[in-house]
Parts: C-alpha cells; sequence; structure tokens
C-alpha cells in the first residue's frame, strides 16, 4: 500500500480534510469554505486544489498517495454516484469519477453518517470491530452501517436511514421527511425539545426547565443530572424510545456494536444508563451481547472514515 491517504468530509458551510499515513494516523487536518454557488459544480474542483495545494506544502509525490475517501451529505450508491444532495445544489453527481478525473487519484464516496460510522469502526470507539451501527443524534437522527468492515449503502444508497424507524402511531406533528411518528421527532436534540416542551404543557410538575426562555436538549440532560425530576422523566421517555429502537436495529443487522454519536452524545452515560433497559427488554436474545458505547472521534469522524474506506479497500 502506498504511504499517504486523504479523508475528507463535506459539509454545507465546510469540507473538512485530512492526511494521513497508511496507519490511520492523522499527519494534518484543515477546512475550506464549501462553495455551493452555480449548483455547487466548484466543490469538488476546490477539493482537489486543496489536496495539490497540501501534497505541495508537504513534498509529497502524488504517486505516494494510495487514494481519497470523501463523505457527502446525501445518498450515495455503490459507484459513488450521489442522488440529489440539497445542502450542496447537487442533482446526480458521480462524485469518485469526477473527483478522480480532477485529482488524478482514486476515489471512494459515501453517504457521510456512512463515512463517519467508518471512522468508529476505524480507529474510533469500533476499533477493531467489523460490524458496527453508529447513530448520530444532532439536529435530526442519523446513522451509518458498516458490515464486515465495508459500508453497508443499500440499492440507492439511502440504507441507514433509521431517524426515520416508526415509533408512534399517535404522534399529530409531521416530521421533516413527511410522515408521523419518526424516531426523528424524539430522539434527536430538536425532537428532545419538543418533547420536554409537549410535556411542560401537559403538566403542572415543578421544573427549572420552566426558569428558562429558551430550552436546549443540552439543558433537559444537565437538569436531570442536577435531580430535577421532571427532566428525568423527559429524559426516560427519550431513551425509552431510543432503546426500543435501537433493539430493533440491532435485530435486524446484529452488529457488534452500536456507537451513539452527535451533539446530544455529550449528555454522557446518563443517555447509555437510561436506555439500557429499554433496549436489553427488546433486543432479541441473540442481539443481547451488542455493545453500546459512545463516540470517541466528535467532528473529526467523518475524514478517519473517509481514510478508513481507503485503507480498507487497499489490505
Amino acid at each position: 500500500m502506498k504511504e499517504y491517504v486523504f479523508g475528507v468530509d463535506v459539509g454545507g458551510t465546510t469540507v473538512k480534510m485530512g492526511l494521513f499515513n497508511n496507519s490511520g494516523e492523522l499527519i494534518e487536518k484543515w477546512e475550506i469554505p464549501t462553495d455551493t454557488s452555480d449548483g455547487g459544480k466548484n466543490i469538488l474542483k476546490d477539493i482537489s486544489e486543496a489536496i495539490d495545494q497540501k501534497l505541495a506544502d508537504k513534498n509529497i509525490d502524488k504517486a505516494n498517495v494510495e487514494g481519497v475517501g470523501i463523505g457527502i451529505p446525501g445518498p450515495v450508491n455503490s459507484q459513488g454516484v450521489v442522488n440529489h444532495c440539497v445542502n450542496l445544489g447537487w442533482g446526480v453527481v458521480p462524485v469518485s469519477e469526477e473527483l478522480e478525473k480532477l485529482s488524478g487519484l482514486p476515489v471512494m464516496a459515501g453517504n457521510d453518517a456512512n463515512v463517519a460510522a467508518m471512522g468508529e469502526a476505524f480507529v474510533g470507539a469500533g476499533k477493531n470491530s467489523d460490524s458496527i451501527v453508529m447513530i448520530t443524534l444532532g439536529t435530526g437522527v442519523g446513522a451509518g452501517i458498516i458490515i464486515d468492515g465495508k459500508i453497508l449503502a443499500g440499492h440507492n444508497g439511502a440504507a441507514g436511514e433509521c431517524g426515520h424507524i416508526h415509533v408512534n402511531d399517535h404522534e399529530t406533528e409531521a416530521c421533516g421527511c413527511g410522515n408521523y411518528g419518526c424516531l426523528e421527532q424524539y430522539a434527536s436534540a430538536t425532537g428532545i425539545v419538543r418533547m420536554a416542551n409537549r410535556m411542560l404543557a401537559d403538566s403542572d410538575d415543578p421544573s427549572s426547565l420552566r426558569d428558562l426562555d429558551e430550552i436546549t436538549s443540552k439543558d433537559v440532560f444537565d437538569a436531570a443530572k442536577n435531580g430535577d425530576e421532571f427532566a428525568g422523566k423527559v429524559v426516560r421517555e427519550v431513551c425509552d424510545i431510543l432503546g426500543k429502537a435501537i433493539a430493533a436495529i440491532c435485530n435486524v443487522v446484529n452488529p457488534e456494536m452500536v456507537v451513539i454519536g452527535g451533539g446530544v452524545s455529550n449528555a454522557g452515560s446518563i443517555l447509555l444508563n437510561e436506555m439500557d433497559e429499554a433496549f436489553r427488554t427488546e433486543v432479541f436474545h441473540g442481539a443481547r451481547d451488542t455493545v453500546i458505547s459512545l463516540a470517541t472521534l466528535g467532528n473529526d469522524a467523518g475524514i478517519f472514515g473517509g481514510a478508513g474506506m481507503i485503507v480498507n479497500a487497499a489490505q
């Protein structure tokens, strides 16, 4: 295998980039702006130019680079073709093919949640685990699935949309996807706030949350940790829903490990502890030994995952 690889994580505002050695050690990371003007037509060109500039700065010959792994915030099929990415202004874009032409390097592309999962499997919380599911609890709920060391992309690149697992038949508000009662409506940061506000409106229970002008998911977990009984009820409700959903995922996929990342995961052990009973009760006995852990790579998971895709493919 060649000496160097690049990992790239494309976001709507910035593109995170990393230069790695072939053992997955990060040599340097940096960011460039995401140019979404003109339908995002300059994004791949900018990435290629940034790679060339870094190689020049480090005096590295392109012949010593194994390839570029790139995560995209949209569905990506196994051929590296993106099927519409609203955040970037893209329609159908053959990312791997186009970036290969621009950079002169082999390219592997994947959905950003899947690539982040690859990062955690490569050198993060799931290191040395061949099969993991990474669930990202942020503004929404995303997931990436790694089976036998490879990303499970699905037929159209839409595998792992765990945030849209149906969990409530009685929901009256629509999810962003248009359906009702999706996991994302309860376990995301915005979903937790929505649940807290709903429960406050339906209850006269005292709570420190009532003193806040605007509640965040962090406020809910912090109040629960500080003994606020009402906030504790909200957390238990959220974690009960999340634990059952993770059990359903494990019943289908049977991963060695589930890794939980995203901003909500910063709540720490309370998140794992409160969901454990619901998970253990609901999960099929053959998957009961699944380890649930917090992610360790934070916002760098995407670039590590990009590097991991290239390293794994070369081995």
